[in-house]
């Protein structure tokens, strides 16, 4: 048997969708190095795959490399989970996350189950630009450092701070002495 996964992602261009054929019994890491391939991207991120349900709402993780264990789900690694393990039937959903830092995806579908036999797994149909891996926008740039255009906090604001400014009402009874806080 051969199964088809369909991905498509919500970036990128319009029409951005790549197809993969695997044998059920390859692993995810097959899978992983499949679409890593196919999209031309290095392989330096501590991606993930996720079933989700119909809604796309996460479900099992299998991470690239052993981490601590959601108490919900066993930690399953894609070196040493097969493609058959947790994928049994047509319409099954499954992210695969990209860029964990932004937390994007590309959204996948076993789209088929059909009769043959084939070893790991392979780009079929490889449709469109896939969007930049990373983001290039950082949102911790220049926060607390010194020097050139970058912003230091405790400078900018030190300033600015007026007491006069805030609402002390319902402050007033909070007290750090009485442990009442923790």
């Amino acid at each position: 048997m051969i199964y088809r996964f369909t991905f498509s992602c919500e970036e990128g261009s319009q029409d951005f969708r790549r197809v993969f054929e695997a044998d059920p019994d390859a692993t995810f890491l097959e899978l992983h190095e499949a679409i890593l391939k196919s999209v031309d991207y290095p392989d330096d991120q501590m991606t993930s795959f996720f079933l989700c349900n119909d809604e796309w709402e996460k479900g099992q993780e299998v991470t690239l490399v052993e981490m601590d264990s959601n108490f919900e789900y066993d930690n399953m690694v894609m070196n040493e989970t097969r493609l058959s393990d947790l994928i049994e039937e047509k319409g099954q959903r499954l992210i695969y996350v990209f860029d964990p830092m932004f937390e994007r995806y590309f959204f996948g579908s076993l789209k088929e189950i059909k009769p043959g036999t084939m070893n790991g797994v392979e780009c079929v149909e490889s449709k469109g630009k896939a969007p930049k891996q990373l983001k290039s926008e950082d949102p911790l740039a220049g926060i607390g450092s010194k020097g050139g255009n970058d912003l230091d906090l405790d400078d900018e604001f030190r300033d600015e701070l007026d007491l006069g400014d805030i609402d002390m009402e319902g402050f007033q009874d909070l007290s750090f002495d009485d442990g009442t806080m923790f």
